[in-house]
């Protein structure tokens, strides 16, 4: 698939390049803005800070050189955008999380989270140290972008839900905000799903649109208001174990910088990408806390609901298994997932449940 030709040849591709192609003599000063959409409200608790921490640190790094002007979602293009704006170089950068854009290509999906995938830690290691980094570069390639991972929530929620759900057919008709493999999961049990920017998933919960909606945590859902309208709250989902977010890059744009520049944008995502991780869930415990104190109901999905999931998360899998990079990437995620928790299991796991025993 040459995306790139195709880009170039459509009207956006080719206003975009001749954007580029005027603001050349700029470049040659030394200085340079580049533009960086993302997929986030301005403000919206952890994600558009993870993606200020990037903008703010390219700068900072680079003296300067590459001042980086950050777009919330809808101030250039719509949280959804981000991808097509990047990749067409309407835009330079974007920050999102990258199973938004499996319409794009399903293989996008181990970017951020699949059902019943890799922790925040399995992520890292199979990225760093397992070939999940050259595979999101190799996906990237396809679409004229320049990937990193850039920010991580942690284990996600179960969500907010309008009703108990006490067994799988709970989920028949139920209207629920999710994204990514796992709302294509939920799909499996007969839950209409919704793919809904973060921005304006209060609003669809407050007027009915929505029957029930996963967003992060108890931090972030805290400041997003949900406990304002809901008060069952399920801690542990199926759908995002270790939600990695990223930056990604016009290739053309990162191919254009110098060898110190690409490596500040490299280590940048990678420092925003731990600092993100413990933002979260540094707060996490605090706000499950105060949540808790003001009437929500925190609960636990029964063990028929995640056989439920389950089966149904292997059935997504298994539908996108025919195209080639997709399985790579799954079976290499896969592996190094397995032998990083079987280490895991044996080691901190064990140790964390003598921890908590011993210390009651």
């Amino acid at each position: 698939m040459d995306r790139r030709k195709f880009l170039k040849t459509s009207a956006l591709g080719g206003s975009a390049a001749a954007a580029t192609t005027l603001a050349a003599p700029a470049y040659a000063q030394g200085k340079r803005t580049l533009t960086m959409v993302t997929s986030w409200g301005r403000g919206l608790a952890g994600v558009f800070d993870s993606a200020q921490r990037c903008a703010d640190s390219i700068t900072t790094m680079s003296d300067g050189d590459l001042n980086v002007e950050i777009k919330a979602a809808g101030e250039l293009v719509g949280a959804f955008e981000v991808f097509d704006a990047v990749s067409s170089g309407q835009a330079d950068m974007y920050h999102a999380a990258d199973y938004y854009f499996v319409g794009q290509h399903p293989g996008y999906a181990f970017f951020t989270a699949v059902p019943f995938g890799m922790t925040a830690q399995e992520l890292v290691n199979w990225y760093y140290h397992a070939g999940g980094m050259e595979l999101h570069d190799e996906l990237g390639e396809i679409f004229g972008l320049k990937s990193f991972l850039a920010g991580n929530t942690g284990a996600q929620a179960g969500g907010w839900y309008s009703k108990e759900i006490n067994s799988p057919e709970d989920f028949n008709g139920l209207k629920f905000r999710m994204p990514g493999l796992g709302g294509k999961a939920l799909g499996k049990l007969g839950a209409s799903v919704q793919n809904i920017p973060g921005s304006e998933v209060y609003q669809a919960l407050s007027s009915g649109a929505i029957d029930g909606t996963e967003w992060i945590g108890p931090w972030a859902d805290e400041k997003a208001g949900f406990q304002e309208i809901t008060k069952t709250y399920y801690t542990a989902g199926f759908h995002e174990p270790g939600a990695g977010l990223s930056l990604a890059t016009n290739r053309e744009v990162y191919d254009s910088l110098s060898a110190a520049q690409q490596k500040i944008i490299e280590i940048a995502a990678a420092e925003c990408h731990q600092w993100n991780l413990a933002q979260f869930l540094a707060n996490n415990g605090a706000a499950l806390a105060r949540l808790q104190a003001g009437g929500v109901k925190v609960m636990e999905f029964p063990d028929s609901v995640w056989d439920a999931f389950g089966a149904a998360s292997q059935e997504v899998l298994d539908e996108n298994m025919g195209d080639e990079l997709f399985k790579r990437i799954h079976d290499s995620a896969m592996t190094s997932m397995a032998e990083s928790s079987a280490w895991n299991n044996l080691s901190s796991g064990v140790y964390t449940a003598q921890r908590d025993r011993v210390r009651g």
